[in-house]
């Protein structure tokens, strides 16, 4: 007896995608996530444009998390051009990263991913019946608007950032008024917290290898070692050499594994089972009060890492605002010159991977570009592939739901995976 859970679009996630989930027997013996969206191409399109040019271009791949994109080029370049920016510079940068993050998840949580849990089809309709959760959480990811708006000029696709730092100082006197409304954002934070701790997840554990950068006395955001729940411990210069990368028939998007070892998970479930003793002190007392700590093995429970990264991004922003010195001069200079530079940065759904070829003139000869989803997608067919027994149990309308929960649990931004170089075609195949 055979059945097939066909999605065309799945719903509640960044991008076009669908899931064709082919049952026989008892187990799953076929999955495939379709990306069908358009490539995008900006490798291609990077090439012959000035250094200069490539964080402003590479930052719309996504208008979720453009700082994301500005930040791993940036610092690619600059390896290239041998710019070492100021402490005063990579505290700025951390603070408007963190905004990002904030922004970022508390749209996932609250929009995307709670109506999951909760049973709902939409934030509107669970907002009904949750509204002050809802409320507040809207007020929290405001919050992480403004704080990108203070440093960015815009809270979308900012135009303060450049190679070597910002394009003016970005004066104390700016970023203090964003500690007048701590108050309500930590508590806020907190109940996020505490309320996604008390959802109904599912009881399911996988084995997965969690791959994160590792941060060097300080929760990762910018950089750090690339490091593993396995024992993987390499440079991010060293990362693209321990990759193979597929391309499937039904996907428009690359995806990524791990020689020898197979497919992998990025993103904040894995930044928390890697960094977990970094977590601020006061967000592992919530978590552990709860009866949770690390690791955690269930990809369901990536909400909560996500809530704990608000809770701690909140928590070092009132430190690193409070404590910020302006810089001498808003941004490094570097000598213009051929070289090859590569770096990997935490955006909210995991590792971003960028790598830059500049000739003697500065102008891209080649560039590679890694997102977090296209690295999570095999991972994810292989949850589904997991919760086989689970699956077939199921009538079809809750193996439906169940299978694209299981999609969202990686919040995956599907138009941010859809730009690599080759395109095959091969004939059309449709199912009934």
């Amino acid at each position: 007896m055979s059945k097939v859970i066909k999605v065309d679009y799945l719903a509640r996630v960044e991008g076009e995608g669908s899931l064709f989930i082919e049952l026989d027997d008892g187990s799953i013996s076929r999955v495939e996530l379709g990306i069908f969206e358009a490539p995008r191409f900006f490798e291609a399109f990077l090439r012959s444009r000035k250094y200069y040019e490539v964080p402003d271009i590479t930052a719309r791949i996504c208008g979720i998390c453009p700082i994301a994109y500005i930040m791993s080029s940036s610092r690619a370049l600059e390896k290239i051009l041998d710019i070492e920016v100021p402490e005063e510079i990579e505290r700025l940068r951390r603070i408007l990263y963190l905004g990002e993050w904030i922004k970022s998840h508390t749209l996932h949580i609250l929009m995307l991913h709670a109506p999951d849990f909760l049973g709902y089809e939409s934030v509107l309709s669970m907002a009904k019946d949750y509204s002050e959760i809802v409320k507040r959480g809207m007020k929290l990811k405001q919050w992480g608007n403004q704080v990108i708006r203070v440093i960015g000029g815009r809270s979308e696709h900012p135009i303060s950032c450049r190679i070597g730092g910002f394009y003016r100082i970005i004066r104390r006197e700016e970023l203090l008024p964003l500690l007048g409304e701590l108050s309500y954002v930590k508590e806020y934070a907190r109940q996020l917290l505490e309320w996604v701790l008390k959802l109904p997840i599912p009881d399911i554990k996988m084995k997965a290898e969690f791959v994160s950068l590792r941060g060097e006395g300080e929760y990762p955001i910018l950089k750090g070692r690339v490091v593993s729940s396995e024992g993987l411990n390499i440079s991010e210069d060293e990362f693209e050499d321990n990759l193979v990368v597929e391309q499937t028939r039904y996907s428009t998007s690359l995806r990524y594994k791990l020689k020898g070892k197979g497919c992998y998970i990025v993103g904040p479930l894995a930044r928390y089972n890697n960094n977990y003793d970094l977590l601020d002190p006061e967000v592992r007392s919530v978590i552990e009060s709860h009866g949770y700590g690390a690791p955690l093995y269930n990809s369901f429970q990536s909400i909560i890492a996500r809530a704990a990264e608000v809770y701690h991004s909140v928590l070092e922003l009132e430190e690193l605002i409070s404590s910020y010195r302006e810089p001498q001069q808003p941004y490094v200079k570097g000598v213009v010159k051929r070289g090859i530079g590569a770096a990997i940065t935490e955006a909210p759904r995991g590792m971003l991977y960028h790598r830059y070829e500049i000739n003697d003139e500065g102008y891209v000869v080649n560039a590679n570009i890694i997102p977090p989803t296209s690295q999570n997608l095999a991972s994810i067919e292989q949850d589904l592939l997991a919760l086989s027994s689970k699956l077939v149990t199921l009538n079809p309308i809750d193996a439906q739901r169940l299978a694209e929960q299981i999609v969202r649990n990686y919040d995956p931004c599907i138009s941010c995976s859809t730009h690599f170089l080759k395109i095959k075609y091969i004939n059309k195949c449709s199912y009934v």
